[in-house]
């Protein structure tokens, strides 16, 4: 019943199916059961899933076990049929890796010159030290919603690379620091397992959701180069993916996302709209799902881009993953050998007092309207 209802929903008044399926995903009284049989869970796949074929000669073992991934012959990848370039693959981490890329998203990469969302609102000298400050926070935080929030926790995206303009969408050479060489080490060998070989990691945005936080119905098309694909990676909660078609009138497809989770949007899915209309608790029900409670390998190669995680690091990391998700889209930006067009002065002017609809928030309704057309 629930499955026809969504689809009799997305089909009504067909001039935009995506968003009726993204509001009917966002309702609050939306708390698992069978509102949720309609959403594709890869970890039993049904009808519409195929497996997808990767390139595993592409990616040698050691290079995979030096990003903290389990050797390619082992990754479970899957399309969906009426998505060709669309691949899902289950958590391909190995045990206790996706520890490092949860502290990096927290602790490292919102550190200056990266790009935050807090820059919009907030003095510099107030977010110098964004894990520092919220460290004692979080160890002492309760579980009332009317507690304030961390820096941490107020954090809704981190760019780096080449940083987006919210204002402009579009990248430029002027708005660039250097990339992380472990994320991009990442990306490259997710890249070449799903046959790009040769993908260069040049622009990534970090977005922090928590339980009441979204991700509006947009597509991808800032990149200059389309023929390399969206890669996705995900941590902590879970989440509702909606999938949809090259125009809104096209209902998308539901989809959950779990930590260690990865998608790729290639080919004809690369420029498709979709969003992210709600965080959900893992359906474990575990406070933090079972793949990020295993032990870090002790044998780790030396040249590995995998650092371990302290316990005292993991325990700040792990009271804010208890109610929150974290997503890293990485994108190659340039065409091999091109450089960015000439832009006008305007459009080469960084506006950091804007703020964007691109995440969005119902505590932040009030301020920032809820625009899922963003």
């Amino acid at each position: 019943m629930a499955v026809a209802a969504a689809a009799a929903l997305a089909r009504e008044g067909r001039e935009d199916a995506f968003r009726r399926l993204f509001r009917f995903y966002r309702r609050r009284d939306l708390r698992g059961g069978p509102d949720l049989r309609a959403v594709i869970d890869f970890s039993a796949p049904g009808d519409q899933v195929v497996s997808s074929d990767l390139s595993i000669s592409s990616v040698r073992d050691q290079d995979a076990y030096r990003a903290g991934l389990r050797p390619v012959s082992q990754w479970k990848a899957y399309g969906l049929d009426g998505y060709p370039g669309f691949i899902f693959i289950s958590n391909p981490f190995l045990p206790g890796c996706q520890r490092h890329w949860v502290k990096q998203c927290l602790k490292l990469y919102p550190q200056k010159p990266n790009v935050r969302n807090l820059d919009m609102h907030m003095a510099a000298e107030e977010t110098v030290d964004l894990w520092g400050q919220s460290q004692e926070h979080l160890r002492s935080k309760g579980s009332s919603k009317r507690e304030p929030r961390s820096l941490l926790e107020k954090l809704r995206w981190v760019t780096v690379g080449y940083h987006y303009n919210w204002d402009t969408k579009k990248y430029s050479a002027d708005h660039y620091t250097p990339f992380p060489s472990d994320l991009a080490f990442l990306s490259e060998q997710v890249a070449a397992a799903c046959g790009f070989q040769g993908f260069q990691a040049e622009a990534g945005i970090l977005n922090y959701y928590h339980f009441d936080s979204s991700l509006g119905i947009h597509v991808d098309e800032s990149e200059l180069d389309h023929s390399q694909p969206l890669l996705s990676f995900s941590f902590g909660q879970s989440s509702i993916f909606l999938l949809g078609g090259l125009k809104r009138d096209e209902a998308p497809t539901a989809m959950f996302m779990h930590s260690g989770d990865i998608m790729v949007m290639s080919g004809f899915s690369r420029l498709l709209y979709h969003a992210v209309p709600r965080v959900l608790p893992n359906p474990e029900g575990t406070a933090l799902p079972l793949c990020l409670e295993q032990a870090f390998p002790s044998d780790f190669p030396d040249r590995s881009v995998i650092e371990h995680c302290s316990e005292e690091d993991w325990q700040i990391c792990t009271k804010y993953l208890q109610t929150s998700r974290i997503n890293m889209t990485i994108r190659q930006v340039l065409p091999v050998g091109q450089s960015f067009p000439d832009e006008s002065r305007r459009d080469k002017e960084w506006d950091a007092t804007s703020e964007s609809c691109y995440h969005q928030e119902d505590s932040e309704v009030k301020r920032h309207k809820l625009d899922t057309d963003s």
